[in-house]
């Protein structure tokens, strides 16, 4: 069985947007006057973008503790390469540069409440 889609919530989905497409990946499916939005990966993966409206909730919920999404990279200077391009954007904070984390090398930050994993895929043998 596949994981085909997981729906975040955000306050902003046009920046949510930006950042998946301009630094994660992502391409764009659909965007419902920017208070829905379906992003794809090219793995048959769909990330559905909440916003916080139709959540019919004042503020974007607290994810809970540890709660994050992740993605996979093919060595450290690639984990590296996003981490630099990530520090540009003003939105974004970050626990700390990557290093070494549980058995792999990576890095986390938050986008809006959302924390988001970049690492190196534990599952193989990496050359950085």
């Amino acid at each position: 069985m596949d994981l085909n889609h997981i729906n975040i919530v955000v306050k902003n989905v046009n920046n949510a947007i930006n950042l998946f497409i301009k630094h994660l990946g992502f391409s764009l499916i659909v965007n419902r006057n920017s208070k829905m939005a379906v992003l794809e990966n090219g793995n048959h993966f769909a990330l559905v973008i909440w916003g916080q409206e139709l959540n019919h909730k004042e503020n974007v919920p607290a994810y809970p503790d540890n709660f994050h999404i992740g993605f996979y990279q093919k060595n450290e200077l690639a984990v590296w390469e996003i981490y630099e391009k990530l520090k540009t954007e003003a939105n974004l904070s970050f626990e700390s540069e990557p290093k070494k984390i549980r058995n792999t090398f990576g890095f986390y930050f938050f986008f809006e409440k959302l924390m988001i994993e970049i690492s190196i895929t534990p599952f193989q043998d990496n050359v950085a």
